[in-house]
């Protein structure tokens, strides 16, 4: 998705607005009552400022992580339960957005009735998948599934061209696994063999609900087919290379990586046909492999494999048997969930993904003041600020890479708590009583949406999260920063705080949205949004050889037994993180004016600042959920942002007295700085 910005003044022209006027009188936002004073801040930061909550909460049953993050979105699913409830204690008239929210809520509250009627819901699909008469037909019901959320082996995603980010275009890309990741396939540890047992019999279990009399021999061949797709897929590290996964074909071509697919028939039934010529392919080796497969595979194979992954999707909106099969697996033998969520929070799960902007509409009114915009836009300022003043003092970049890192930066657009334009759902149609029915058509809604894009401008005012996501991000061909209202809330971001806690927290997350502008990846597009080297060589050569070194000072760090952080999946993110900390405390130095900081709570600015930081990534998290994160997801585990991060921050050691010796020290040759 891509969204709109609020453009900020160009760099050169903007005063630095100062926020010590709300240090008067204010409170530290220092909580110090964590504190482990058993340990010493240059030893373990993160446990020190920390260890206190770290031991006295536990994760709750129905999760696999608790923290700041979860500990924000478990608030802001109650506002919009509030929300909601408001919704249901009135009457509405039909195709308003109180009415659709009213009735797909108690569609699925209603669950008497959802348990009476087992898997009769999605008999139609199923019925898709027995009616397959040659694998020539896979290629429809590919097109058909993706339409309604069920996985596939492949499908598209409209976006912005890379090169081109004033263009539409639709992307083909890998998918088709049940499991997180190709390595839960692929590795052979125990725990990994484990995992693939446990997914066997979950396979199976599912099949066997649905009808399938030889279940188990089924589960076998989706499991075997699924591997098959794992393998011919690339790694998250692979995946990153960006340049690699822009192949633009012609449609007419597709046939040529892959002539097991009819992709007229595809392209046909995804409404795709006299809308586009061109695709870009994200994995052309993929989709090439597709073929022997599709080959090698009978067709009762791939019709257990379309089944499968139809009932796994839908099976959160079934009868509890559904409900719990699904719940046993991915929740408790793969995360170490104990419980389940309770039914009010997974309905409230199922509106906010069919009709999120209009709850989101709501929340801010309640839950968003100008005040906190208006404080959030001045932070950002001062970020930016502070982040132009970085680049004019970088030793290692010439001048001529820096005018152009400049003009980015002075063009990176700003949004902050909510979207300007709402979103209109007055194309979709919400029955009551027809849970599963509104989900398709949410979901089809959302797919012609998207088509609704091709050919038309980019439209910059769109958001790529709710306001009531606890979250920010960067997006590299809009070249914009986006927080939504919700993680502008303590310990993120405080009203009452002095600013120093303030800037290691949010600033630090708004100088992370900002360097991804930066890091690795964003680094590939100029100030417009279009995947363009910017950088003299030798420049980039020393970009490369800052990143190497960050890429093996993270590697060595051992999360669970035998498991460590990837420096090169988690590069673009630890780069964020340096970066974006560095940026933020200078953002504080100069909100100062010269001014020594204030002393509160017997605590300098400077160790409030960093403080702020570590606090804002408490977190425990179960191992299970934990693994997962280490294969898949780009960032580095909460713990180690919370620590390492700091060991390549200089002000760090100043202010509280790093010195050799100290767990928390690194030699200064060994500090990595970019930005």
């Amino acid at each position: 998705m891509k969204f709109k910005c609020i453009k900020t003044a160009l760099l050169s022209a903007m005063l630095l607005t100062s926020l010590t006027v709300y240090a008067e009188g204010s409170k530290s936002g220092i909580e110090s009552q964590y504190f482990d004073n058993s340990t010493k801040p240059t030893d373990d930061f993160y446990q020190h400022t920390n260890g206190v909550w770290l031991k006295n909460n536990s994760i709750p049953d129905d999760k696999s992580i608790w923290g700041t993050f979860t500990i924000l979105r478990e608030q802001s699913i109650s506002q919009i339960h509030d929300i909601v409830n408001s919704v249901l204690s009135k009457s509405f008239s039909q195709g308003t957005d109180e009415q659709k929210v009213a009735d797909l809520y108690s569609s699925f509250m209603n669950e008497n009735e959802i348990n009476k009627l087992g898997y009769q819901p999605i008999q139609a699909e199923i019925a898709k998948v027995n009616s397959l008469e040659t694998k020539k037909d896979i290629a429809s019901l590919v097109a058909n599934f993706s339409k309604i959320g069920v996985t596939t082996p492949f499908d598209i995603g409209v976006t912005q061209d890379m090169k081109n980010s004033t263009k539409i275009i639709v992307e083909l890309y890998q998918s088709g696994l049940g499991l997180p990741d190709r390595d839960y396939y692929l590795k052979d540890d125990k725990k990994f063999k484990e995992i693939r047992q446990s997914y066997l019999n979950y396979i199976e279990k599912t099949l066997r609900l649905v009808g399938d009399t030889d279940a188990k021999n089924s589960a076998k061949n989706v499991l075997r087919l699924e591997t098959q797709l794992a393998q011919a897929q690339w790694t998250n590290v692979q995946n990153r290379d960006t340049p690699k996964t822009y192949n633009i074909y012609k449609t007419k071509d597709l046939a040529t990586l892959s002539s097991q697919i009819d992709w007229k028939q595809y392209l046909d039934v995804e409404g795709l046909t006299g809308k586009i010529d061109t695709i870009q392919v994200a994995q052309p080796s993929f989709v090439k492999a597709l073929d022997p497969i599709v080959r090698n595979n009978s067709l009762a194979v791939w019709q257990s494999y379309f089944k499968f992954h139809l009932v796994n999707n839908f099976s959160p909106l079934l009868s509890q048997e559904f409900v719990d099969n699904q719940f046993n697996f991915y929740s408790t033998q793969l995360r170490e969930i104990k419980q389940q969520k309770p039914r009010w929070k997974r309905g409230v799960d199922v509106v906010q993904e069919s009709l999120g902007e209009s709850l989101g509409k709501i929340y801010v009114e309640k839950n968003f003041s100008p005040e906190q915009k208006q404080r959030m836009e001045d932070l950002v300022h001062n970020l930016l600020k502070a982040y132009e003043q970085s680049i004019n003092k970088l030793d290692w970049m010439s001048t001529e890479t820096k005018i152009k890192a400049k003009e980015k930066l002075s063009k990176i657009s700003v949004k902050i708590g909510y979207p300007n334009k709402w979103r209109d759902y007055s194309g979709l149609n919400i029955v009551s009583g027809d849970l599963v029915g509104n989900v398709i058509r949410s979901r089809e809604f959302e797919h012609q949406y998207a088509l609704s894009k091709l050919g038309k401008p980019v439209d910059r005012d769109e958001w790529g999260m709710l306001p009531q996501t606890v979250n920010a991000y960067y997006n590299a061909t809009l070249n914009e920063i986006v927080f939504p209202a919700a993680i502008l809330q303590p310990p993120f971001f405080d009203m009452e705080a002095d600013d120093a806690v303030n800037y290691g927290a949010i600033g630090a997350i708004i100088g992370h949205e900002i360097s991804h502008g930066f890091d690795d990846q964003g680094s590939q597009f100029d100030a417009m949004g279009n995947m363009k080297n910017w950088w003299t060589p030798e420049d980039q050569k020393k970009f490369k050889e800052k990143t190497k070194a960050l890429i093996a000072q993270y590697n060595n760090y051992e999360v669970l037994p035998g498991y460590h952080v990837n420096g090169e999946l988690t590069l673009g993110e630890n780069i964020a993180d340096n970066s974006g900390l560095s940026i933020a405390y200078k953002a504080y130095e100069l909100s100062l004016n010269g001014k020594p900081s204030p002393v509160i709570d017997h605590l300098t600015g400077e160790q409030r600042f960093y403080i702020g930081w570590a606090q804002a990534w408490r977190e425990k998290i179960r191992d299970g959920q934990q693994l997962e994160y280490l294969k898949s997801d780009p960032h580095s585990p909460n713990k180690v942002r919370g620590n390492v991060t700091l060991l390549n921050q200089t002000p760090f050691y100043d202010a509280f007295g790093v010195k050799k010796g100290d767990q928390m020290y690194l030699a200064p040759e060994k500090r990595v700085s970019i930005w």
